[in-house]
């Protein structure tokens, strides 16, 4: 057995970026906001490694996120004031390129900081791709803080993983501490989209003041457990609400997986701690799977764009003749497009008072692995039509020669394959070992429902009235979480929402694959969507490519809703 370790106090890990190009000024906010311990930013979207991909093949030293750099000009000096450490994948594809460049600025401006980096996520790129990136955990980060690191960067680590290596070092925690890690996990995924948890892309926004919100922190304590809280005096808000959206967001099933943990979202308890503080317990942790997931970009090809803007009467047949005309010139062509589609969308008023609301969008996309194929035989075709169209002919800006676009895969690989490799500030190399307890993801049996709500009067209205929902992108596909706020809601929506009411509601889900994982103590469900994105964000197959919206679209629907859900309550304190 264990002994028992002496009481050490909770540790304060905040978060100031969410994407690369997130607030440029929330690192000195909040270093300068209120006490912290250590300071994260996430920078690593899967968009963000193909942007990080094609930098590096125009300068082989670079393939890191140069905006950290400009933001610890200053940044640097005022954490090292306040002794609060710095842990970032800012690294991207050369993690160890970015910690000399911190060196460099640390000696040009005087701050005497030990720089760590963790390396070893870079497996070989396979043939047509542009990077191949594992998705490491914690221990390397930890590694690089118990050896004296001021500053640690990694390249592609899980975006948890900047809270969980923290949390292990400063704890002690081992692989084994399993239910501390998992509530860690469950406390970095809060953090790491930013102002997410503090009112950001929240669907009750108009119950707050969120023009500005503050960027979010965790009280972390020994056992796993957190408050997850702001500074005081910034924008925004935390509750029940703005934490249950972001633990929803890019979640699927109860079995969350990640390198040092599976966390179990289904034994997450939420609970009101006071003004901006809600406290989560109960986070179960199981060993984690025995493979990493490798992230694979590639360029699929090129792509062009043109967006034509249909006004007034007629709008079904001038579209008709566009299209029509357009299919002539291609068919012309020398090399026309292998994919062309089009997408017709009626944001036109009948009556309308200024021409903008008269006005429709047909929206063009043509794709092709060939650059000439999308450039000047789809962009002259378009201008050509200008004066022998539609009447009212104009588009929202001028075709041009098309651009690359990206498409994102994964695969797993056994993380013992996998070289996990922390770099102390002195040089040292520690290879870190691969779990030595691991677990098979399987998928949890379904929690029964909550008794069905009695009958009554109902009322056809917008899903959103009664509940909010956040959504996201995984690869290829969609996931879409919905919670309300009361245990009657919840009787409701539990029984009122099943995956064929989710399809005839999203009529675009239809034909594809969509699973609906229950979870009670959320009050929450969540639905993966296979395949609604095509191959994911980088592509732009789709108006919305990263499904930011998908759960907005939800909740503008309309169905019976039961009277008695209408009628405002105040929010309990407690989730479950």
């Amino acid at each position: 057995m264990r002994a028992a370790r002496p009481t050490v106090g909770p540790l304060r890990i905040g978060n100031a970026s969410g994407f690369y190009g997130d607030r440029f000024d929330a690192l000195r906010e909040m270093l300068t906001g209120g006490p912290l311990d250590v300071l994260t930013g996430d920078y690593l979207a899967e968009l963000t490694m193909l942007i990080l991909g094609r930098s590096r093949l125009k300068d082989p030293s670079r393939g890191y996120a140069t905006t950290f750099l400009r933001q610890l000009e200053e940044g640097l000096g005022l954490a090292h004031d306040r002794g609060v450490k710095i842990v970032a994948n800012a690294g991207g594809l050369n993690p160890a390129g970015l910690a000399d460049a911190v060196r460099a600025l640390a000696a040009k401006t005087g701050v005497p900081v030990r720089v760590a980096h963790v390396e070893g996520d870079g497996l070989p790129v396979p043939e047509g791709f542009l990077t191949a990136n594992a998705y490491l955990g914690g221990a390397g980060i930890a590694a690089c803080l118990r050896a004296g690191a001021d500053v640690v960067v990694t390249g592609r680590v899980t975006d948890a993983a900047l809270v969980t290596g923290p949390a292990a070092a400063h704890f002690g925690w081992g692989p084994d501490d399993l239910d501390a890690l998992a509530g860690a996990v469950v406390a970095g995924h809060v953090l790491e989209c930013g102002t997410q948890a503090t009112g950001g892309n929240y669907s009750f926004f108009r119950n707050h003041d969120v023009r500005r919100p503050g960027f979010p922190l965790a009280e972390i304590h020994s056992d796993g457990s957190s408050v997850i809280t702001k500074h005081p005096g910034t924008g925004g808000v935390v509750d029940i609400g703005t934490v249950t959206a972001q633990l929803l967001y890019e979640t699927g099933g109860a079995r969350y997986p990640g390198p040092d943990v599976t966390a179990r979202l289904d034994t997450v308890r939420l609970h009101r701690d006071g003004p901006d503080r809600v406290r989560i317990s109960g986070v179960r942790g199981e060993a984690p799977p025995s493979t990493l997931k490798v992230g694979l970009n590639r360029l699929g090809g090129w792509r062009n764009e043109v967006v034509f803007v249909l006004t007034g009467l007629d709008v079904e047949a001038k579209a008709a003749l566009v299209r029509t005309q357009f299919a002539d010139a291609l068919e012309r062509a020398d090399r026309p497009p292998a994919e062309v589609t089009w997408e017709l969308s009626r944001t036109d008023r009948p009556d309308a008072e200024t021409e903008e609301t008269a006005s429709a969008l047909l929206r063009l996309v043509v794709r092709d692995p060939d650059p000439d194929a999308v450039g000047r035989s789809v962009s002259g075709a378009a201008i050509e039509l200008a004066l022998g169209s539609y009447p009212g002919f104009h588009v929202t800006a001028p075709p041009g020669k098309g651009s690359p676009y990206g498409v994102f895969e994964s695969v797993y690989v056994p993380a013992k394959e996998v070289e996990h490799v922390a770099v102390a500030p002195d040089g040292t190399r520690t290879v870190l070992p691969a779990p030595a307890v691991t677990r098979d993801l399987d998928a949890v049996a379904q929690p029964p429902l909550p008794p069905p709500p009695p009958e009554g009067p109902v009322r056809t209205v917008p899903l959103g009235l009664v509940a909010g929902a956040r959504s996201g992108d995984k690869g290829g596909d969609a996931n879409v979480g919905v919670w309300v706020r009361s245990d009657e809601a919840w009787r409701w929506l539990a029984h009122t929402l099943t995956v064929d009411r989710f399809r005839a509601l999203l009529p675009e889900t239809a034909g594809l694959e969509v699973v609906r994982h229950v979870l009670p103590g959320l009050r929450a469900l969540n639905f993966t969507v296979t395949g609604l994105l095509g191959e994911g964000v980088a592509a732009q197959a789709r108006f919305d490519p990263q499904a930011k919206a998908v759960g907005e679209w939800l909740r503008a629907r309309r169905l019976p809703v039961p009277v008695s859900l209408l009628e405002p309550t105040p929010a309990p304190e407690v989730s479950a």
